[in-house]
C-alpha cells in the first residue's frame, strides 16, 4: 500500500470516527430533551389537542380505538418535541463536520441560510397551530352529515398534524429554496419573476396535495408560499447583488 493510499485510508477513518461522534451527539440530546417530554406527555397531547377539541361540538370527545393508543400516541408525540427542540443542536453537528470542508466564502454564505432555515421552519410550525389549525378545525367539524356524531381517534390525528406541522415547516422554507436556486446558478432571478404565474399555480397545487380538500386549509398555506417566494426573490437580489453586477457588465463588455 502507497502512502497515499495509507494518508486517504486514515482520513476516511477519522471522519468516520468523528461522524459517529457527532451523531451519538445528537442521539444524547435527543434523549435529555425527551425525558422531560415523556414525563409531560400528556400534557403535551392536549396542548397540541386543543385546537381541535376547542372546536368539536357539545358532547363529543377525542377516542382511543386501541388499548395501547392512549400511552403510544402521547409517548411518541414526545419524541418528536424533543426532536423538535433539540434540532438547533443537531444541525449545529451537522454543520460542525461539514463545516471544514467549506471555504470561508462558502461558510459566509452558508451560516445564515442555516439560521435562517430554522427559523422558518419554526415559523412554518407556529403559523399551522395558531392560524390554520382553528380555521381547519372550526369548517370540518361542522361538515359532518347529519346523524354523524365527530369522535376523532388520538393515533389519526397526531399522525395528521404531525404531517401538517412537517408540511407547513418545508412550505415556510421557500425563501431560502429560492436563494440557493439563485446562488447556484440553476434558475436566474429575472426566469424567477418573469415565469411567477406558473409559480403561484404550482404553489397552489402543492398546497391542495400536503393540506386537507378544503379552500380554506389549501389557501391558507399557499398564500404564506407565495408571499416567501417574493421575499426570497428580493433576498437573492439583495445577497448576489454584486454577482448580478458582475454578469451585467460581462453582458454589456460582450455585447460591444
Amino acid at each position: 500500500m502507497s502512502d497515499e493510499e495509507r494518508l486517504a485510508e486514515g482520513s476516511l477513518i477519522s471522519h468516520l470516527v468523528e461522524l459517529r461522534q457527532r451523531l451519538l451527539k445528537c442521539v444524547i440530546a435527543v434523549a435529555l430533551v425527551f425525558a422531560p417530554c415523556g414525563w409531560f406527555a400528556n400534557d403535551l397531547f392536549t396542548i397540541i389537542a386543543t385546537p381541535l377539541i376547542a372546536k368539536m361540538p357539545a358532547g363529543s370527545s377525542m377516542i382511543a380505538t386501541s388499548l395501547i393508543s392512549p400511552f403510544t400516541a402521547p409517548l411518541k408525540l414526545s419524541f418528536f418535541v424533543a426532536l423538535f427542540i433539540a434540532m438547533p443542536y443537531v444541525l449545529y453537528q451537522v454543520w460542525a463536520f461539514v463545516a471544514p470542508g467549506l471555504y470561508k466564502r462558502e461558510k459566509r454564505f452558508a451560516i445564515p441560510l442555516v439560521v435562517s432555515s430554522i427559523v422558518l421552519f419554526y415559523a412554518g410550525v407556529a403559523f399551522a397551530y395558531f392560524v390554520v389549525f382553528p380555521l381547519m378545525f372550526a369548517f370540518l367539524t361542522t361538515t359532518a352529515p347529519t346523524g354523524v356524531q365527530v369522535m376523532t381517534d388520538i393515533t389519526n390525528y397526531l399522525d395528521f398534524v404531525l404531517l401538517l406541522f412537517f408540511a407547513f415547516g418545508v412550505a415556510f422554507e421557500m425563501p431560502v429554496a429560492t436563494v440557493l436556486l439563485a446562488a447556484t446558478g440553476m434558475v436566474k432571478i429575472e426566469t424567477m419573476t418573469k415565469n411567477r404565474g406558473y409559480v403561484i399555480l404550482g404553489i397552489f397545487v402543492i398546497a391542495a396535495i400536503l393540506t386537507p380538500p378544503d379552500a380554506l386549509s389549501q389557501t391558507a398555506m399557499a398564500l404564506p408560499m407565495w408571499f416567501l417566494y417574493e421575499v426570497g426573490i428580493v433576498m437573492s437580489r439583495i445577497l448576489l447583488r454584486e454577482r448580478l453586477a458582475q454578469q451585467r457588465r460581462e453582458e454589456q463588455s460582450a455585447r460591444s
